[in-house]
């Protein structure tokens, strides 16, 4: 009999995202990771505020000013398993959701799903790069039942 994947995936909530559903939320990063053919991740999912968010932004990326969502590589370089941190800021979400139209969970389950991309290594510096990152994210959303927020067309 052959093992799955192995994933451990823990939230924290340093601030109150409201109505949501963290099942939801392990779920759809366990989506990520089982499309992307990752055999094992050790994740560690933080639910922040603006300030924290900012702090971390500054101290790390020397950027000033909050962020939707951070990620931290913490693998090893010879090690095989996915190992990261996905950093979320509560305060952003509720404002994009708002301007978006859609729920705080939806807009917190894109940032999750964003940092654990970057962490399976797609990247968004470039235009095309970023349309094809959108369009993953835009498929896993509609897949969980939230539906697209880009739109994108596949690239």
């Amino acid at each position: 009999m052959e093992d799955g994947p192995s994933y451990q995936i823990e939230v924290t909530r340093q601030t109150d995202p409201g109505d949501f559903d963290e099942q939801r939320l392990q779920e759809a990063i366990e989506l990520a990771l089982r499309r992307h053919r990752c055999p094992q991740a050790q994740l560690s999912i933080a639910l922040v505020d603006d300030a924290e968010i900012a702090r971390l932004n500054q101290e790390y990326l020397g950027h000033a000013g909050p962020t939707d969502v951070l990620s931290f590589d913490l693998a090893e370089p010879d090690q095989d398993a996915l190992e990261g941190q996905v950093v979320v800021s509560v305060d952003t979400a509720r404002r994009q959701a708002r301007r978006r139209g859609h729920s705080v969970e939806a807009e917190v389950v894109l940032y999750c799903l964003h940092g654990t991309l970057h962490l399976l290594g797609h990247d968004d510096d470039q235009p095309a790069e970023a349309e094809r990152m959108h369009h993953t994210e835009d498929s896993l959303l509609t897949e969980l039942g939230f539906g697209a927020v880009y739109g994108t067309q596949s690239p």
